[in-house]
């Protein structure tokens, strides 16, 4: 499929009705990685993607494995490069390039690290990635401020950072990081430290609620574990509009206008999960939470959590945004770069040696041409990949070609 072809397809795709449900297949995937003491306790979550300017040979793809730090991929799913955490834990990752920091022009990977409640900054080597030496940097300074809590004490308590999206907005590398089993979001701005060393400092935030009344006139508030709220971890920006996109993983999806000097709107809730309204109980014994009758008051489209967002940016039409509804393994578009109406949703499924993609946190998708994927690629974390034969459970990240998410959503193939 050309790229002509693949535009007039979303031109279709956009003026037809909602396609049926598809099954598209994956076509590379990661080493797997195991959350045990002898797999160095790595569990995959979040992707990002840089796309070399030099050579889309050394296009890179960043994967974080929470207690075990992050990897660094190639287009062919080979290791290159794998960061420890230590004594942090790397949750969400993006991608900021064309940053102006002290009087440069450069490219930044940027962690959330939830362990230690701080940023981590890695600067990208174009020429390292595409000689097989090790293409981050770390550059964060030592000092890096806390991002939500007051001390270092209160980040043992680990509601810290969590969920993160980069935005690069006139040169001014901006973060939208949101706080583990709390509502808060905040902005922060990349700022040079001197000696090509870089730190953040805050510009921003909002607060969501976590009681919401319902049409019947109840008040609701989503069944957590005891003290957490609900939180918000996949986010992404559509930088042209000028637009953060929060899913607050029990409640639903958010959007906010956002700037350089900070968010100009308050945030709006464009669609609910389907649980959305159920009341339910926690259960300390069992250490899950017990569910009510539903009133009837959720979404359509999204399964709770509602997890990783991706802006698929399509020339000269409305990008899609793809939304990972973790809670049935599926992935929703939606048009008007997730402004506007339910497109339709996939899963990703078994492809011979390749198994599918269950219970995804983190996705992202980048729609240029690139070595292997002609029209670009999708990136997702797989929760439940295939067990080894002593059936250690484990997880990774596999790799879609975009024109299959493409005629999947245009046809409702199977």
């Amino acid at each position: 499929m050309s790229r002509l072809a693949l535009l007039l397809a979303f031109i279709a795709l956009l003026a037809a009705p909602a396609a049926a449900h598809a099954q598209i297949k994956p076509s590379v995937e990661t080493a797997p990685l195991f959350d045990d003491e002898a797999g160095g306790d790595a569990d995959a979550d979040d992707p990002a993607v840089w796309i070399n300017p030099k050579d889309r040979r050394g296009t890179l793809v960043i994967g974080t494995k929470k207690n075990a730090g992050l990897d660094v991929y190639d287009l062919g799913g080979r290791t290159l490069q794998s960061i420890p955490a230590s004594p942090g834990r790397f949750n969400n990752v993006d991608v900021l390039s064309g940053v102006k920091l002290g009087g440069k022009t450069r490219d930044f990977v940027v962690a959330s690290d939830r362990g230690l409640d701080r940023l981590r900054v890695f600067a990208i080597d174009a020429d390292a990635a595409l000689r097989g030496r090790p293409p981050l940097t770390d550059v964060t300074v030592a000092n890096a401020p806390l991002v939500f809590s007051a001390s270092p004490a209160e980040a043992q308590a680990q509601a810290n950072a969590y969920g993160l999206a980069g935005l690069v907005d006139h040169g001014d590398g901006l973060i939208a990081v949101s706080r583990r089993s709390r509502t808060a979001v905040a902005l922060y701005r990349l700022i040079d430290a001197g000696s090509g060393r870089v730190s953040y400092a805050r510009v921003d935030g909002f607060t969501l609620p976590s009681t919401f009344r319902l049409p019947n006139g109840a008040d609701w508030t989503p069944c957590e574990d005891p003290g957490d709220g609900p939180q918000v971890e996949g986010m992404t920006f559509d930088p042209a509009r000028g637009l953060l996109f929060a899913a607050q993983e029990d409640v639903g999806l958010w959007v906010a206008k956002v700037g350089r000097t900070g968010f100009t709107t308050t945030p709006t809730l464009l669609e609910k999960v389907k649980e959305y309204g159920i009341p339910g109980t926690f259960d300390p014994e069992t250490e899950e939470c017990v569910a009510g009758a539903d009133p009837g008051f959720g979404g359509k489209h999204v399964a709770a959590d509602i997890e990783g967002l991706t802006l698929w940016q399509i020339p000269f039409v409305r990008d899609v945004l793809l939304v990972s509804s973790q809670g049935d393994s599926r992935y929703v578009a939606y048009g008007d770069g997730g402004l506007g109406r339910f497109l339709g949703d996939f899963t990703i499924d078994d492809a011979g040696t390749i198994d599918g993609v269950q219970h995804s946190d983190g996705a992202q998708v980048v729609a240029e041409p690139l070595p292997g994927f002609p029209l670009g690629l999708l990136v997702t974390h797989d929760g439940e990949n295939t067990p080894d034969p002593d059936e250690r459970a484990s997880t990774n990240f596999k790799y879609t070609r975009l024109e299959k998410v493409a005629v999947a959503l245009l046809l409702g193939a199977r």
